[in-house]
């Protein structure tokens, strides 16, 4: 992933000097050193963004809500590669777990949100479900977008996301409603166990966790101490949290999750100041991503993270 990333940068800055050198002839040299040099600040900055943790505060993370689900059906193999080459920090991936114990990545645990067969995921065994054409859905409500890769396309089990992408790739994961599927927690760190990715000389912050259910968070905190975890919330009207909340949080989570249409700027500083991170969920429009940065949020999820690169982009020229 850091190798695409840099291939992203290295073609920004080609791009920007092009850009440059055309709309000036040879006699525009002061020009031309200016563009250079804005160039060249870029790909420091972008440099400088790179070796920071995944986990500082000074970092922003932009994270493909889904994969770019934007862009292609949510949680498939295609809207997760997708999400990387749009810049992407962290592929997001929502758990289910199917009656044979099987992790899977689904956002709903209703079967027919995403396919055309009604039912709950924990009442089939995982080949049942990968019978299931998760992508035609996709083509059909947005012909602008339809792609035949995405026809047929079928639901990823976390063990073969982790194979595919390895290593070299983020993971942004939520258990969800992990009340419905006891040993979810101990399935999840079993696989990750398993690909290596709880090895702290990796790189920090190459797993996040995240839970709606404060419980889940604590179990998994108990099981390993060393993955950063995120605290989802879904605020009615304003985001409110009082210090006493706020001190309890740090206790096991390193930042939280609001719905991003709760925040306002006093809410953010107030995160800030407790020194934790805030990413936000699900911002999908240019200005509201603009609004957001500004007041100081940490990162935030998006169906578009080309859209989010570019509004960070356009703020590292503006530096």
């Amino acid at each position: 992933m850091k190798i695409r990333k840099l291939i992203f940068a290295i073609t920004l800055v080609g791009m920007l000097v092009t850009v440059g050198c055309s709309q000036f002839d040879d006699s525009s040299t002061g020009r031309n050193e200016e563009t250079k040099k804005t160039s060249n600040h870029i790909a420091t900055r972008e440099q400088e963004v790179e070796e920071l943790s995944l986990l500082s505060p000074e970092r922003f993370l932009n994270i493909a809500h889904r994969g770019a689900s934007g862009y292609a059906p949510e949680h498939t193999i295609p809207a997760y590669e997708l999400g990387e080459e749009l810049a992407g920090d962290y592929i997001e991936i929502d758990l289910q777990m199917t009656k044979d114990g099987e992790l899977i990545a689904m956002h709903d645990s209703d079967l027919s949100h995403t396919t055309d067969v009604s039912g709950d995921v924990q009442e089939l065994n995982l080949n049942e479900i990968r019978v299931l054409d998760v992508g035609s859905w996709f083509n059909e409500i947005y012909p602008d977008l339809a792609n035949p890769v995405f026809s047929g396309a079928k639901v990823p089990t976390l063990d073969e996301i982790f194979t595919y992408f390895g290593k070299e790739s983020n993971y942004y994961i939520e258990t969800k409603t992990p009340n419905k599927y006891p040993g979810m927690e101990e399935a999840l760190l079993q696989l990750l166990r398993k690909h290596d990715l709880l090895n702290t000389s990796l790189r920090e912050g190459i797993v996040i966790i995240q839970s709606f259910h404060k419980e889940s968070l604590l179990k998994i905190q108990q099981l390993d101490s060393s993955i950063p975890l995120i605290q989802l919330f879904n605020f009615k009207g304003k985001a409110k949290l009082s210090d006493a909340q706020i001190a309890e949080i740090k206790e096991y989570a390193v930042g939280i999750g609001p719905n991003f249409k709760s925040l306002t700027p006093k809410f953010v500083k107030k995160i800030r100041d407790a020194d934790l991170l805030i990413h936000p969920y699900t911002v999908n429009e240019g200005k509201d991503m603009e609004r957001l940065v500004e007041w100081g949020v940490t990162g935030m999820f998006t169906n578009y993270p080309d859209v989010l690169e570019k509004v960070l982009r356009e703020r590292r020229v503006a530096e």
